[in-house]
């Protein structure tokens, strides 16, 4: 099914890098602006790609790149103000927690811990699960419906009370009721049309910088020491890699539900610092697997994947795996400079009017990737949102605006 052979020209190589680090750039902008995901600036760059100069795989290569850092970065605003992209949505909560607590430095180190190990693991099993999943992923998504649909029971039934329980069934009814009345529609923005973004930053983040407004904001932060042992760490990755693999092979499945299989197999001894390892590594793994799927499978798994496709690059792995693994590596070592001044910065300033503008930058992007429908979707998610908050249940529960229209 693969073939390898080890061949180095010097200047590919250097165009290689040189494309690359265009891609980090656009990784790293994208990746800070909060509630922006890596598919949007994917598919941007796809609709500009024919345009760029270069061979396409070098410019596909840049495409790729950029999503890749963007999966290291987007923890820093969700960690920094509780707004994520669709991916991290599950652990944006927990990770805020330790924000709170003063240990936001150690939890953007546990991300990019999470996101590197996940990577490092991706790489070595892509050629076996992908093997495998060639020959036994007709069995599942025949019955897709029926593995989501315990996705969905299981994160409602593991919670911590009745109350809670009761919270978690509301909000994944709420959640899917919308996913269902809006995941289809037809919109328009001036940047493109997306319904994901304002349906992921109502959901996760609207409630988060409502409830700043009256917080203390973002408290002093202590030393970025990891506390958890090395060997969790590396497990949690190795957890958070093999549920990265759902979403580089299965139809239909998004890192966001692949995260909230990830908060499942994570043991609730780990806490927040567990979630976040996880679900960060989920984020990044699937880059790796999805390449993998697309030689295997034919079919474009993410919306990096699928922008790439549509801008005509072929699938060359000796030049588009060498540009995940600079990438890797240089968001591995971004996310703890940036991520540290991004803390300061949002401890420094005023919350509350931090939080406002935030607010207004979400209203604007949701504006500009869905126009009129996007403001009214913000709005509606913002309401389910809090549907978690109030019922102290976990926020995962509110996957369900994809999960159920997918099962169903």
């Amino acid at each position: 099914m693969f073939g390898a052979r080890l061949a180095v020209d010097p200047g590919r190589t250097a165009a290689l890098l040189v494309f690359v680090a265009g891609g980090i750039g656009l990784g790293i902008a994208s990746g800070l602006v909060p509630g922006l995901h890596a598919n949007t600036m994917a598919l941007l760059l796809g609709a500009v790609a024919p345009a760029l100069p270069g061979p396409p795989v070098l410019v596909g290569a840049t495409m790729l790149a950029a999503g890749v850092v963007h999966t290291f970065l987007d923890a820093v605003p969700a960690l920094a103000l509780g707004v994520p992209d669709p991916a991290m949505a599950a652990s944006a909560l927990p990770g805020h927690r330790l924000v709170i607590e003063g240990r936001g430095r150690e939890a953007l180190r546990l991300s990019a811990l999470g996101s590197g190990l996940a990577v490092v693991f991706a790489v070595p099993l892509a050629v076996p699960v992908t093997r495998v999943m060639v020959a036994v992923y007709p069995v599942v998504e025949a019955h897709l419906p029926v593995v989501l649909g315990a996705v969905a029971a299981l994160l409602v039934v593991t919670e911590p009370s009745l109350a809670a329980t009761a919270g978690a069934a509301l909000a994944t009814a709420a959640s899917g009721v919308l996913g269902l009345a809006t995941l289809d529609l037809s919109v328009s923005g001036p940047l493109g049309g997306s319904v994901l973004m304002p349906l992921f930053a109502g959901l996760f983040g609207v409630p988060v910088l409502l409830d700043a407004l009256a917080g203390g904001g973002v408290p002093p932060q202590d030393d970025p020491a990891v506390s958890t042992p090395p060997r969790t760490v590396a497990l949690l990755g190795f957890v958070g890699s093999l549920c990265g693999a759902a979403v580089g092979y299965l139809p239909g499945v998004s890192s966001a539900v692949a995260a909230a299989l990830a908060l499942l197999a994570t043991p609730g001894s780990h806490g927040a610092r567990g979630f976040l390892v996880t679900t960060s590594g989920v984020n990044t793994a699937n880059t790796v697997f999805a390449l993998f799927a697309l030689v295997a499978l034919g079919s474009p798994r993410t919306g990096v994947l699928v922008a790439l496709e549509g801008a005509g690059v072929p699938v060359e792995l000796s030049v588009l795996l060498p540009a995940v693994g600079f990438a890797a590596v240089a968001g591995f070592l971004l996310v703890p400079r940036l991520g540290d001044a991004y803390l300061q910065f949002a401890a420094e300033v005023s919350y509350a009017r931090l939080s406002v503008a935030v607010l207004g930058l979400l209203v604007v992007l949701a504006y500009l990737l869905a126009g009129p429908t996007g403001v009214a979707l913000l709005a509606a998610a913002a309401v389910v949102g809090h549907v978690p908050v109030v019922f102290e249940a976990r926020r995962a529960n509110l996957m369900g605006v994809l999960v159920w229209p997918l099962a169903l």
